[in-house]
């Protein structure tokens, strides 16, 4: 088997060691190629996608094909089907990951840093006691001077130094000013530009950051890249055929039960209007590497800001798979006025699901079961201020239900509460709320781990293997009230012509103890 590109994001390195690629080198000749303006303005593209999910690799291959290192893309898509003449060109490359971004100050002695290690290369000299923008555009004049060529300008994780502060809203208004005096240098110096591309993985509004470069090119939800990264069933099959084949006898299952699992945890991205899904690359590498279904990418980044940001805007977590947004949503990011619901898809933790062309709406939703269920546990644990819910506990729920042992479960529930700091001194109801649907549905989606038909959407309702229980919970009434209400609204209709029996119960909750009170079986 060739080895897994694991921890390496440069191109030349996968190819030289004879690593997995994956061949991306029709959507890389796509852009090299789209030529300039009728005014000889080389194209400037703009990539928004989550964190972890080949941006710096996309980066690394363009440089190696604008720095003509034709060599390392023998046997490829574009020497196979193209005549691309692997042009040598100047290439300016910034990775704001890498540098220094505490405050605004440090930023812009980082990016001059940086801009003066760039033109020693080429032998050109710029005056330090300029102000970046001035930098910027000196060294773009004085390298296109020097090589005689027009310039490559790419920038990969260009919102960095915005993201890092991204609940400091002073560090990350004064990270964004200094960005946007360098990133509208590239209007300016457009005689000397050959081709740019921006990579990150917010999607802030070209008049916060992009201030005059009206001729930036989104992709980020253009059909035509919409699995330019990330990989495709078709190529997840074809090129780590050795390595599924392999995660199947460590699995102990059969070819078709392996892919299936595959996709249920770490495929369903989707990036523009066509029903188009990829895979989640990093999660999918290290699940090859380790031979173990984990959270791979999840736990690379817990999004602690995320829960807290959801908690302030009382975001409605049940309602997630029901919301919808336009395309202009998208792109309202802005640090001052954070939308929760945008922040959400750009950062990977939701997707699209459905585009209605009629009404131009994208509906939304998780895009596997690594995300919901981690993002889930996240969310109950923020919301709760409680590391009590636990693999173990949820299983214990799930056991008592399965043994029709009602005490049990709720014993294991009313244990739950009892740890919430008396610190959250909360009588919203619609909290609570949140709470029990959270832990509902992370008991659906255990008791469906394996299914991807019906992964077991519960707001108050949990199936299994051999009973139906439908619950409803009053924060404010009796238990038989709550009983009540299924009965008189016809809740349990649906379920009843299934032969599986159904339970339907009345839970009350006691807001001054913050915990369960009584439960009653109708």
């Amino acid at each position: 088997m060739k080895p897994l590109p694991i921890g390496s994001q440069t191109f030349e390195h996968i190819i030289q060691g004879n690593g997995v690629y994956v061949d991306k080198t029709q959507y890389i000749y796509a852009l090299a190629n789209a030529g300039s303006d009728s005014n000889g303005v080389g194209p400037k593209f703009f990539l928004s996608r989550p964190r972890r999910f080949g941006k710096s690799l996309t980066i690394s291959t363009l440089d190696a094909l604008f720095s003509g290192r034709r060599e390392l893309f023998e046997g490829l898509w574009i020497t196979q089907n193209t005549d691309y003449a692997f042009e040598t060109f100047p290439v300016l490359r910034f990775d704001l990951s890498n540098i220094g971004k505490e405050d605004g100050h440090k930023l812009a002695q980082s990016l001059c840093f940086r801009m003066h290690d760039i033109a020693k290369i080429y032998g050109v000299k710029i005056d330090q006691a300029r102000g970046v923008g001035q930098q910027f555009e000196q060294l773009i004049r004085g390298v296109a001077a020097q090589t005689r060529s027009r310039v490559v300008v790419l920038v990969d994780e260009y919102d960095a130094p915005i993201i890092r502060h991204i609940t400091d809203v002073k560090k990350a208004a004064d990270n964004r000013e200094v960005l946007r005096e360098f990133y509208t240098t590239l209007k300016a110096e457009d005689a000397h530009m050959r081709f740019v591309l921006l990579t990150g993985v917010s999607k802030f509004s070209k008049v916060s950051v992009f201030s005059g470069l009206n001729n930036l090119q989104d992709l980020t939800m253009d059909a035509r890249y919409a699995t330019f990264l990330g990989y495709t069933q078709e190529e997840l099959e074809f090129y780590f055929k050795d390595h599924i084949q392999a995660l199947a006898k460590a699995e102990q299952l059969n070819l078709a039960e392996t892919l299936e699992k595959i996709k249920h945890w770490y495929n369903g991205y989707r990036f523009s209007k066509t029903n188009e899904k990829v895979y989640n690359p990093f999660s999918t590498l290290l699940l090859f590497e380790q031979k173990d279904f984990k959270a791979h990418w999840f736990e690379t980044g817990t999004p602690t800001f995320l829960v807290e940001l959801l908690k302030q805007k009382t975001f409605a977590i049940s309602e997630v798979e029901a919301l919808t947004l336009t395309e202009p949503d998208f792109s309202t990011y802005e640090i001052e006025n954070l939308n929760p619901l945008a922040l959400l898809v750009q950062t990977g933790y939701l997707t699209i699901q459905n585009y209605d062309k009629t009404r131009g709406t994208y509906q939304l939703g998780y895009p596997n079961y690594e995300v919901e269920n981690n993002l889930l546990v996240s969310l109950v644990k923020g919301f709760s201020e409680s590391h009590e819910v636990t693999e173990g506990s949820l299983w214990t729920l799930i056991d008592a239900l399965g043994a029709s042992d009602l005490d049990l479960f709720f014993d294991t529930l009313k244990t739950f509460f009892a740890q919430i700091p008396y610190t959250i001194q909360l009588k919203n109801e619609r909290y609570y709320q949140t709470i029990f649907y959270l832990i509902f549905t992370l008991i659906g989606l255990r008791i469906h781990a394996e299914v991807t038909t019906n992964k077991g959407r519960i707001d108050a309702l949990v199936e299994i293997e051999k009973e139906i229980y439908l619950f409803e919970f009053k924060l404010q009434g009796t238990a038989e009230e709550a009983l009540a209400q299924i009965q008189e609204k016809g809740y349990a209709q649906k379920y009843q012509s299934q032969a599986k029996p159904l339970h339907i119960l009345g839970v009350s909750f006691d807001p001054v103890e913050r915990n369960i009170d009584r439960w009653v079986v109708g």
